[in-house]
């Protein structure tokens, strides 16, 4: 498989990066990659990485939920009972950001999230490099495309970007063209696990979140606020994702205790989710967070 060292931190573009944590892929190959830490700046990313022409491997299990149709086990029934619940809480979150109501869902998964949209009176449009995943999105009626660059004269109130970012390779890029294809007065929600929860520090290499190789960069408040403000873009408001401490808690207790029952490992997560919450509470450092972006 072919492998590629991140040359430059895309954040502060430093190129001295220390190790900061050795994590194994439990999805799909079982095998262990670098995490690394930028000197300069304390951005922290998956290196080496698969090259993007060959990433679609670290993709093909049935595992990696987020674009299944299927469902089997407990821990798939507590996602889809939990996605259940963050639908309609994510549209109730963008609906007072909404001017003309459009809405652009990048990395839409098999679209559940532009159904929701769309039951609601949106115009919708998403944007999914999976060939998969989309056609499961087409087969509901709803347009989809592969990539950004396949929409440049469009124009949107909202654009999100529900746990896609720590996927995408190239960010800065990625930032620039989501900023181009808002509308004036336009709004940017982007969610991605949040690396100094307290259920990260928990797990350490186990926490389910750092998911390697497929995610490539692992975020703090001050990365994204970085990130945000290069792209001449701001941070107005940052939300905690609470349900997600208890269902990273729960894969990673899988990982962990692989031998334990599916009971046990409910339980200790119920335990971590609540004590990861309450830890977070004072501090907003919660295991996702959303970040609601403006121009």
């Amino acid at each position: 498989m072919s492998l590629e060292k991140v040359e430059a931190c895309p954040i502060c573009q430093g190129i001295k990066f220390k190790p900061f944590l050795l994590c194994k892929d439990f999805t799909t190959s079982s095998e262990l990659f670098h995490v690394e830490q930028c000197e300069s700046c304390d951005f922290v990313f998956t290196s080496p990485r698969p090259s993007a022409s060959s990433s679609a491997y670290y993709y093909q299990s049935r595992d990696y939920i987020s674009h299944a149709v299927s469902v089997k086990g407990l821990i798939d029934h507590i996602y889809l009972i939990i996605r259940y619940f963050t639908l309609n809480w994510k549209y109730r979150l963008v609906k007072p950001y909404l001017q003309d109501n459009t809405l652009l869902d990048v990395g839409c998964g098999t679209g559940s999230f532009l159904t929701t949209c769309r039951q609601s009176g949106l115009q919708v449009l998403g944007v999914e490099p999976s060939p998969q995943a989309r056609a499961v999105v087409e087969k509901n009626k709803i347009n989809v495309v592969a990539t950004i660059d396949d929409i440049a004269d469009m124009h949107f109130d909202v654009i999100t970007l529900w746990h896609v970012l720590e996927h995408i390779y190239d960010l800065r890029r990625t930032i620039e063209q989501l900023k181009s294809r808002l509308r004036e007065n336009g709004t940017i929600f982007i969610a991605v696990p949040n690396r100094q929860s307290p259920d990260a520090t928990h797990y350490r290499e186990m926490w389910a979140a750092y998911d390697v190789p497929r995610h490539l960069w692992h975020f703090s408040k001050k990365d994204m606020t970085l990130l945000i403000e290069h792209a001449g873009l701001k941070v107005i408001k940052i939300i905690p994702m609470k349900l997600d401490a208890y269902y990273v808690s729960l894969l990673s207790e899988k990982y962990r205790a692989p031998q334990k029952s599916a009971i046990h490992a409910a339980l200790k997560a119920v335990w971590n989710g609540l004590r990861s919450n309450a830890k977070a509470a004072s501090t907003m450092n919660h295991s996702s967070l959303i970040y609601i972006v403006q121009k």
